[in-house]
């Protein structure tokens, strides 16, 4: 069974930082599982169990489009939401046995939809209002879930609420309070696998989550907790489960599997680092692998230090995909050993939702329906996000607009008689304001995260740079050589929402030219920006404290900081308004050249 809440809370002994300092001896919640098989006559000396995995769930219950206001559906025909994966865990379970299953989360599971957000800031959750992953997520009975960056997106109070909702363990073995350097969640949990006439099979459950979460959240977790690295901290763990006598090591990671960081040397760790983990640290037989939302069914990497091999796998996000680790077990001389272990990903589009789920949370679902089909105004055109990747786009300069009237209205005397720029991301190339009436969705479809709104101030020089880095998104396309806009963009593993364009100046950006050289013409009011000329930029907390690796913005000195999401600024600006009209917005003046010569 799930760690009860009353063996939890005795467990974490909550600190006056963070509300959590964990003793170490309190790491072990040693629950039998939940069925047994009859005696047999003979001891058995094989035995087999199953762990399903699921990450960046992203507070998916349902397959739905809380954007586009309706069922979810995309290309490839995949479904999203826990319910439909929960149909998948009971099948598992009944095929292979309840007691022979586990279950266990990589993280990310409280942000990324109107869901999370109407329970987090319309409606938020507390001791009268349930969070619907905690209810969908104890209903499925999960036994663990590593904690993820976006846990901290609204808060360590909002994280603690949801905390006390489950009736699993949040798992963080590198989230430590700021002030006694002690694990501020519990870092593992054990888990055991009853064997009729047999001893026990015990799985240590090690949860990692990602290091970023100091630059990603640095306002809401600055001060009160640290986040080392993964590799250092399953280090220390690994050998403590060993030594409690776990028959096998299991390890749930809010971090990816290639080595890289988004941040740069930004921080001293590395974000997606599982398979670091799986290379360097011994005595780990499997990780779940989250965070960086791919579908990986099976990777295997050998240990350097003994040679055995570590399982690992990735099951997409959002509920696309279920992974089902599958563990063979000899006993010998009273010990379990794993004989041999597998990994697959299943699809949950297969089934249906699960009628239990739909009935615990039906109301709640319709509920955020209504919320964000609530009308705020309306537009005068039809504003796209389709082409906003390569070409200058009103609905962008509907997000520049809002940023920089925010900033402005917040700065001292000296700071707003400097020049402004905005900067911000094509989150989504789905995104539409239609004509006419629009809603909370149309524009919550555009600002997809929870954000908060900084001013930083920049050089002349320094937005240079920062413009050429933003522009290594685009691959060089020689004058005379056609760009095309299905392999223009995402080069360097830049993403979507890695690429920043900027209001306030006007600028070409030269993909004929090798990076490091894109930027021309770059001006402000009709004059070349110089270098020593100082701007007031708006920017997005994300970036601001150093997201995606942008020069200089991350140290830049600070004239103006917000708390408020720019999503409801957004919304708050249309209500304002009454009407959005793209003749009233900042214009980018941004273009893609091939020496010199339009693109498009």
């Amino acid at each position: 069974m799930p760690v009860p809440p009353l063996n939890r809370r005795q467990f974490v002994k909550k600190s006056a930082v963070t509300g959590a300092a964990v003793a170490a001896a309190g790491a072990m919640a040693t629950t039998p599982a939940r069925a047994a098989a009859r005696k047999p006559a003979k001891a058995p000396k094989t035995w087999s169990f199953s762990i399903l995995g699921t990450t960046d769930l992203h507070s998916h219950v349902f397959d739905w489009d809380y954007y586009q206001d309706k069922a979810y559906s995309d290309t490839k025909g995949n479904s999203v939401g826990v319910a439909r994966v929960a149909t998948l865990v009971k099948q598992q379970r009944e095929a292979k046995g309840e007691g022979r299953v586990l279950l266990v989360d990589a993280g990310d599971i409280i942000q990324g939809t109107s869901l999370a957000y109407y329970f987090a800031r319309v409606d938020p959750i507390g001791d009268k209002v349930q969070h619907p992953m905690a209810v969908a997520m104890n209903h499925m009975r999960y036994d663990a879930a590593a904690l993820g960056n976006h846990e901290f997106n609204y808060g360590i109070d909002t994280l603690r609420k949801f905390e006390s909702q489950c009736r699993f363990p949040l798992l963080g073995a590198n989230a430590l309070d700021a002030k006694t350097l002690k694990p501020a969640f519990q870092p593992y949990t054990v888990k055991r696998i009853c064997v009729p006439g047999a001893p026990d099979i015990k799985v240590g459950i090690l949860g990692l989550t990602n290091p970023g979460i100091a630059l990603w959240d640095k306002d809401n977790v600055s001060g009160k907790m640290v986040f080392p690295g993964l590799v250092e901290q399953a280090k220390k763990y690994v050998p403590q489960l060993r030594a409690l006598g776990c028959d096998v090591v299991f390890l749930t990671d809010h971090s990816g599997l290639d080595g890289s960081s988004s941040y740069g040397d930004e921080l001293p760790y590395v974000e997606n680092a599982s398979n670091l983990v799986a290379e360097q640290v011994p005595g780990i037989d499997a990780i779940l692998v989250g965070h960086t939302h791919v579908e990986v069914p099976s990777y295997t990497v050998t240990n350097k230090e003994t040679g055995e091999d570590v399982l690992l796998s990735e099951p997409y996000c959002w509920g696309y995909r279920l992974t089902v680790f599958d563990f063979e077990l000899e006993l010998h001389h009273g010990r379990w050993q794993v004989t041999g272990k597998k990994a697959q990903t299943l699809n949950p589009s297969t089934v249906e939702e699960d009628p239990e789920i739909t009935g615990l949370l039906r109301a709640d679902h319709e509920l955020v329906v209504k919320y964000v089909n609530t009308p705020v105004g309306t537009c005068t055109e039809d504003l796209s996000g389709a082409e906003a990747c390569w070409k200058d786009v009103p609905i962008m300069d509907f997000i520049h607009q809002v940023q920089m009237d925010s900033v402005k209205a917040g700065l001292s005397t000296s700071d707003a008689a400097l020049p402004m720029v905005s900067v911000a991301a094509p989150f989504s190339r789905t995104a539409d304001i239609p004509a006419g009436s629009v809603t909370i969705r149309d524009i919550a479809g555009l600002y997809i995260y929870d954000n908060t709104l900084y001013g930083k101030k920049l050089t002349g020089a320094q937005l240079r740079d920062y413009l050429e880095y933003a522009a290594k998104y685009y691959h060089q396309v020689p004058a005379g050589t056609k760009a095309d806009t299905a392999t223009l963009t995402n080069a360097n593993s830049f993403w979507d929402y890695m690429y920043d364009t900027a209001a306030g100046v006007s600028y070409d950006i030269d993909i004929a030219r090798p990076e490091g050289s894109r930027i021309q013409n770059l001006t402000h009011d009709g004059k070349p920006v110089a270098d020593d000329q100082v701007f007031v930029v708006a920017v997005n907390n994300y970036r601001a404290n150093g997201g995606s690796g942008y020069p200089h913005i991350a140290a830049a000195d600070i004239a103006y900081s917000s708390t408020d999401e720019i999503r409801q600024l957004m919304i708050d600006y249309v209500t304002a308004k009454g009407s959005l009209n793209p003749a009233d917005f900042a214009t980018t003046n941004w273009k893609l050249t091939q020496d010199g010569t339009p693109v498009f």
